[in-house]
């Protein structure tokens, strides 16, 4: 022991483990560590060490009992035959066999995927429908020969602690330095921090980010043989690790025919191994991802709102130092093909795996740790129940070439770190600015990639940046592509004509810039500037007369957007199905000017509205805008009455009739149905003036 465990042993104990103590027992068996320190906080609670010898006995013993390794499965049901029941310790999963109208359960290492199951279990311990828990189980065996089934399960206990209490979490941290509390939270998933540098320190912290941080989309590439998924699958009860295999819609999101909600949720975490086996058969899957990725929701015929972190982890077989210095690979490689650019984009830290040292016995500590449950209640709590990022959010300063997705991801990083090592909101500046240069340089790594996959300048802002406390600008960069100029400041397609690349298209990014022709992109002399045409807008008053045509959203309302960024619309009948579609044209209209950032709908709706069709249509709309970056904003308001249109810029547009000014076409495969500036409107005026 050293003077770090006897401080801890003073603070917190009873939720400890010596983690030697695992490593003893953990070779030779697959049962996840937070199931056998579950059973050493049982047998093992105490520093003498005949009662700790005893208590290894008993954890063996309860094993050897207890466990069902794959080949004894036949054993294990004789036994149950046999004595009429038994218990035994194993991953559970329980399914809905549609044929039959029942549940089934089915335990992991029992081989009977027929073991009846009763109501409550499953209604209270939801993630048995999806991918399973560890639990201690009591096997019945059946006895009525009329029955088609041999085994049930009498009872069942999940194998996590019963109560937590945050506040003496919390408490016992105020009692400790930042850097013993980073050891501690080291040692207590199994490794020994002296003999870790402090930057892979950092990134041992991140691969827990997924675990105490909702919504936290994290990738981690690198050679084999450096844990990558092992904080997953063993660390937590509340995360669940997909190896390679096909990835459906209705396992990760919702199930239409259950009406139940996949893993999403039901986990705190989902992570995947082996990403680059991924199998994408159905292109809704990366599309919902995406959505759920920005924001943690999606709709699939209703909206789903979950907490579940992302995890993507992955082999990197080539040579980081070759990738950098490539014009043909980057850092992305791995990932499935299906992964483009704004699922990469969504990805809030990338973990350099190359710089994690190989599994090796001279990592592991021998020293005393948190019971690797008490850990994971805390950090379930955390993502759960606290929420720290508008205490980030007003104390952080980046730079200016810090971008929305980038600012979201370092503030959701720095979010991370603040939890785990500062549960009781205690943080110097020194320490904050640790975390915030380090996430700016887990996003930049992000951005540098996919910066390198695009032709042209959409993610070339790089140099991320944060202002220090005495007011310093400090740009971040990663360490392996300092110099590499092949990532830094890769080449780029030169706009030319289609004559131009006949020779050798694939020199096309080598030959230099040339302006566009004027015979191939000719510009009417006429044409004036943004400049000339702000200042020559005006207001105006006029009236759209019955039957004419040539009106749409865009002529009307474009001109007025310059640099527009926020858009309020109140118009109380935007609720059927053609009014829901007037709106859908009139917010295409708008995102064509690029400075738009959020538009806001105010509304209304009478007994007569379809609200769950209104609701849908919106939702769908919303998750739409979203992917360009634009919110939208809904407001019911049910004694609204007049329409109008305000831009932040200054500008009010009164349209009478409101958005809803256009005839019914005579039929809905004649001109006008789609251009609406060829389909004949109703009887309005129009008004624009300053506001």
């Amino acid at each position: 022991m050293d003077k770090l465990d006897n401080k801890l042993i003073e603070i917190f104990d009873g939720k400890l483990v010596r983690k030697d103590l695992l490593q003893r027992i953990k070779k030779g068996t697959n049962v996840p560590t937070f199931v056998l320190e579950f059973l050493l906080a049982r047998y093992c609670a105490s520093d003498d060490e005949d009662e700790i010898q005893a208590g290894l006995e008993a954890v063996l013993e309860t094993l050897s009992d207890n466990y069902v390794r794959p080949d004894e499965a036949n054993a294990a049901q004789s036994k149950v035959a046999t004595k009429g029941r038994h218990k035994f310790i194993d991953k559970v999963h329980v399914e809905y066999k549609e044929t039959q109208k029942r549940h089934w359960a089915e335990l992991e290492n029992f081989n009977s995927k027929k073991i009846a199951v009763g109501e409550k279990f499953y209604k209270e311990n939801k993630r048995l429908l999806e991918a399973g828990i560890w639990a201690e189980v009591k096997l019945a065996y059946n006895e009525i020969e009329e029955d088609d089934y041999a085994f049930y399960i009498e009872d069942l206990r999940p194998i996590q602690l019963s109560r937590f209490d945050f506040n003496g979490y919390k408490a016992g941290r105020a009692l400790m330095t930042r850097d013993e509390w980073m050891d501690i939270i080291l040692r207590s998933v199994g490794l020994e921090p002296t003999k870790l540098e402090e930057r892979v320190k950092f990134h041992f912290l991140l691969r827990l980010a997924p675990l105490v941080e909702a919504n936290f989309n994290f990738v981690e590439l690198g050679p084999r043989g450096t844990g990558k998924s092992y904080f997953y699958s063993e660390f937590s009860p509340y995360s669940t690790l997909i190896s390679g295999g096909q990835a459906t819609v209705a396992t990760l999101f919702y199930n239409k025919n259950r009406k139940e909600t996949g893993l999403v949720g039901h986990w705190d975490t989902i992570a995947f191994d082996e990403v680059g086996n991924m199998k994408v058969k159905d292109p809704e899957v990366i599309q919902i991802l995406k959505d759920f990725m920005a924001n943690g929701r999606f709709s699939r015929g209703k909206e789903v709102i979950a907490d579940a972190s992302t995890a993507f982890v992955g082999n990197l077989d080539l040579s980081v130092k070759q990738v950098v210095n490539s014009t043909e690979y980057d850092l992305f490689q791995p990932l499935p093909k299906e992964f483009d650019l704004a699922v990469m984009d969504r990805f809030y830290a990338y973990l350099p795996g190359w710089e994690m040292p190989k599994n090796s016995s001279d990592y592991l500590t021998n020293n005393y740790g948190f019971i690797t449950d008490y850990l994971a209640e805390a950090f379930h709590h955390q993502l759960k129940s606290v929420n720290v990022y508008e205490m980030v959010n007003k104390r952080i300063k980046l730079g200016k070439a810090i971008e929305g997705r980038d600012e979201k991801g370092i503030k959701k990083t720095v979010c991370s770190f603040i939890k785990i090592l500062h549960p009781h909101g205690e943080c110097s500046d020194a320490e904050f600015e640790q975390y915030v240069e380090y996430a700016v340089e887990c996003r930049r790594r992000v951005k540098e990639q996919m910066n390198k996959r695009k032709p042209d300048d959409e993610f070339a802002n790089i140099n991320l940046s944060y202002i220090n406390s005495k007011g310093e600008e400090i740009i971040v960069r990663c360490p392996e592509t300092v110099g590499a100029l092949a990532t830094l400041e890769p080449c780029k397609l030169s706009v030319s004509s289609a004559e131009d690349n006949n020779d050798n298209p694939d020199l096309d990014i080598l030959k230099p810039k040339q302006p566009l022709d004027t015979k191939i992109a000719p510009q009417p002399p006429e044409q004036k500037n943004e400049e000339n045409i702000v200042a020559e807008l005006k207001e105006q008053h006029f009236k759209i007369n019955y039957g004419a045509s040539g009106y749409s959203y865009e002529s009307i309302i474009s001109p007025y957007l310059f640099e527009a960024k926020a858009i309020v619309i109140e118009d109380p009948y935007i609720r059927a199905k053609h009014q829901l579609n007037n709106f859908v044209r009139f917010c295409e209209a708008v995102i064509k000017q690029p400075s738009v950032e959020s538009i806001t709908l105010v509304t209304a709706y009478d007994e007569k509205t379809n609200i769950q069709e209104m609701a849908e249509a919106l939702n769908d709309l919303k998750q739409s805008l979203l992917e360009l970056d634009v919110k939208l904003d809904v407001q019911v308001n049910e004694n609204l009455h007049d329409r109008e249109i305000r831009i932040d810029n200054g500008w009010t547009v009164k349209i009478g009739r409101g958005l809803d000014f256009y005839q019914k076409p005579e039929s809905w495969f004649g001109v006008g149905v789609n251009d609406l500036s060829l389909r004949k409107c109703l009887e309005t005026n129009i008004d624009i003036f300053k506001h």
